[in-house]
């Protein structure tokens, strides 16, 4: 069986890196032949994986557009539970995978989607060893300042213009849970402000190459 040609999509170059590091192991079953932030790839591709780093689902008009951009590709989301599977199959995904799977699970994964016949209708295929957010990542922005994933996510919705209202509205978190993430990561990049905060998100990446829609 000749590799699945997989096509990684996100916002940001650190954490499309991380993601084909991931799968480089798992070159029988995947050929990354494209990483990028934008939304027109590769016409050989098989699959598209669209990590949703930095993405929120309410809105999100990216994930739509990658949908109608690559007609011939089948889309799936790589996700946590914040963007959740019956989300990502309203705007055209054909699959949804939790990032709590190791490399080869998520290579195994995107190959049974590449397999399914006609579509093979919608698949989840979520994390049910309960592992955290750390290990689901092979790298993300502010990781190497001592953010976790989610508050890197966060503090990057931030940098991009979103309210603490706006984040907990459309990532299905709680406004007291997005407070929690962003006082932790204010305390550990030594912000004392939002706008100190958004300076330092924009100087270390955070601020990602697409847009969120308002």
């Amino acid at each position: 069986m000749k590799p699945v040609k997989v096509v990684l999509s996100n916002d940001y170059e650190l954490v499309l890196r991380g993601l084909a590091a991931m799968l480089a192991p798992h070159a029988d079953l995947i050929e990354v032949i494209e990483a990028s932030t934008g939304t027109d790839f590769e016409p050989e591709a098989d699959v598209i994986l669209f990590d949703t780093f930095g993405r929120l689902p309410g809105k999100d008009e990216k994930l739509r557009t990658v949908v109608t951009a690559n007609p011939k590709a089948k889309i799936v989301v790589y996700s946590w539970d914040t963007y959740p599977p019956e989300v990502a199959h309203e705007h055209g995904a054909v699959g949804w995978i939790g990032k709590g799977v190791s490399g080869q699970e998520l290579a195994e994964r995107l190959v049974e989607v590449h397999q399914a016949e006609g579509g093979g209708g919608f698949t989840v295929n979520a994390d049910t060893e309960g592992k955290g957010e750390e290990s689901t990542m092979a790298d993300w922005p502010g990781r190497a300042h001592g953010l976790s994933p989610r508050e890197g996510e966060i503090l990057g919705m931030i940098c991009r213009g979103l309210t603490n209202e706006e984040i907990a509205a459309r990532s299905f978190l709680s406004i007291n849970t997005i407070k929690t993430y962003i006082r932790t990561a204010y305390r550990k990049i030594g912000a004392t402000s939002r706008p100190q905060a958004i300076l330092w998100g924009i100087d270390h990446g955070l601020r990602g190459e697409g847009s969120i829609e308002p």
